[in-house]
């Protein structure tokens, strides 16, 4: 529950019953679920439920936004190569955790390029992402910094099928100067 506009909220007591009171809630999406089936399952429920009350007032569900959720394999070399940087930076492997957040372009990159798509541990778990108190730690920016150029290093001593070793027919010097040429590098099929 994010939060509830409308009522009161103030300091000391008052009798007031608002008008009109909005709540606010998300969820979090696991792998399989589709967003569109859980906003039907999740207003019907809360419908059935208002209903049972028989209130003379009236309630509306809508859904501001929702997104697929993204899960990726760690023992991709995109990963291991992410690994490896994140131990040279910060003295030990990374703890693959899954865990909830809403970061819907990941799943939009991943479907758009077919290409693995790897998130960076640049915050910290007390950062208090989003919220009115949100940090971040100044050493947490240059450790970041660090990791990336790594993990670009690390990514360049890849050996096998990547990428930029695709089996698809590379673009000539003339065509990577037409303009969009450069996105039809990203159409690559190649299985990793």
């Amino acid at each position: 529950l994010h939060g509830i506009e409308g009522a009161f909220a103030g300091p000391g007591a008052k009798t007031v019953i608002p008008a009109k009171v909005i709540g606010k809630f998300s969820l979090r999406l696991v792998p399989d679920q589709d967003p569109q089936r859980i906003e039907k399952q999740v207003t019907e429920h809360l419908n059935k439920v208002f209903a049972d009350l028989k209130s003379h007032n009236k309630m509306e569900v809508a859904m501001l936004h929702g997104a697929k959720s993204w899960l990726s394999d760690p023992k991709h070399p995109n990963f291991e190569a992410a690994a490896s940087a994140t131990e040279k930076v910060y003295g030990s492997l990374p703890d693959y955790t899954r865990e909830g957040g809403s970061i819907p372009i990941t799943t939009a990159f991943e479907e758009a390029t077919k290409m693995n798509v790897c998130l960076l541990p640049v915050g910290a778990c007390d950062d208090m992402a989003h919220s009115q108190n949100e940090k971040y730690n100044k050493r947490n920016l240059i450790n970041g910094v660090k990791v990336l150029g790594i993990y670009l290093h690390e990514l360049g001593k890849l050996e096998g099928p990547k990428p930029s070793q695709c089996r698809c027919v590379e673009l000539t010097a003339e065509e990577l100067m037409e303009p969009g040429a450069f996105l039809r590098g990203f159409k690559c099929k190649c299985v990793m």
